[in-house]
């Protein structure tokens, strides 16, 4: 394997020591436990937003950290879930007196440590919301989670949550409005290549050259199938319709269309992605009122892409367009 890494032992914690280097003032990073908070945490009289998973997924989490969007991420070990300590970590650097909304994708590990993080929270006092993101529609269950994966769809959430926490919604306002993105957010995804995880020094699963995955995981978990490798409007089509069928998406829906990377991906490819995308909702009525284009949820250094589209209304669109100051999205401030 060719990685630009020293000792697969260190990946984490040097990555984390330059995320601290190359954004300071923006965001603080504490080695132990490991977390990564606003630098101005916390916010008193906010809710706040705290996330987090397996790394490898870069930006996801901790490049989502601050202004209008989390205000703390809890970076495990690549691929692995971290464990309830980080968490309550987190959770207490970023209470600011109205209580703390945990953002948890749907991994069985993700799950159950941030669920016990809770508790430990609660026992110190601090109200916890949870919202758990199952916006993956390749398939119902998997080796890794108990329902719906949570993947790109995340971001928005976080986004969206996070602008409403900036305005002053109070917990459960902040949380209603996480459950119901995650209620109208469809996603999937397709793979190229496998991803290495550093530790192992080899790719996680064996795939041709000829070959794609269809509805993979960002862990590298299976997916729906596995066909040859066609043009990318046939691909687009093949993961495009599963999401607007799931809904429904409908004609003179207003949506937000984002087309994510998977790590290994040219973004001249992602844009040919979401031109035809775009083209397949004009022409099922569908307007595509906001975009993002981009490496958001990555798997490492995995070729492919999943695209994401969420059902808007004004105030989704508004809490979207909010201010938002991160390392990964800036705009409006």
């Amino acid at each position: 394997m060719k990685k630009l890494i020293n000792d697969p032992k260190n990946v984490v914690a040097e990555a984390l020591e330059g995320v601290a280097l190359a954004h300071p003032g923006l965001v603080t990073v504490v080695a132990d436990p490991a977390h990564i908070v606003r630098a101005d945490a916390p916010v008193q009289g906010k809710v706040g937003l705290v996330s987090g998973g397996g790394s490898g997924h870069e930006p996801l989490h901790g490049g989502f950290v601050g202004y209008g969007m989390l205000d703390a991420a809890v970076p495990g070990p690549v691929f692995t879930s971290p464990t309830p300590d980080p968490i309550v970590a987190a959770t207490k650097a970023v209470d600011g007196g109205k209580g703390v909304l945990h953002i948890v994708k749907n991994y069985t590990g993700d799950v159950l440590n941030f669920e016990t993080a809770a508790d430990l929270a609660l026992a110190e006092g601090i109200e916890v919301r949870a919202v758990v993101v199952d916006d993956d529609v390749a398939v119902k269950d998997s080796l890794y989670t108990a329902g719906r994966r949570g993947v790109a769809g995340t971001v928005l959430i976080e986004k969206i949550a996070g602008a409403a926490a900036q305005r002053g919604d109070d917990l459960d306002a902040v949380a209603a409005i996480a459950e119901k993105v995650n209620g109208q957010v469809r996603s999937m995804g397709v793979a190229l290549t496998a991803p290495t995880v550093p530790h192992a020094g080899e790719p996680s699963f064996s795939i041709g050259d000829d070959e794609i995955e269809i509805g993979i995981g960002i862990h590298g978990e299976p997916g729906r199938e596995r066909v040859g490798l066609e043009p990318a409007d046939q691909i687009v089509d093949r993961i495009l319709h599963p999401i607007l069928e799931d809904l429904p998406f409908a004609s003179g829906d207003k949506v937000l269309l984002f087309v994510n990377g998977m790590g290994g991906t040219p973004l001249v490819e992602l844009y040919i992605a979401f031109r035809r995308a775009a083209h397949v909702l004009a022409e099922q009525g569908i307007e595509v009122s906001r975009t993002l284009v981009g490496n958001y949820v990555t798997s490492l250094e995995m070729q492919g892409f999943s695209i994401t589209v969420l059902k808007l209304d004004d105030e989704l669109t508004e809490l979207w367009d909010g201010p938002v100051q991160t390392a990964a999205l800036r705009w409006g401030r």
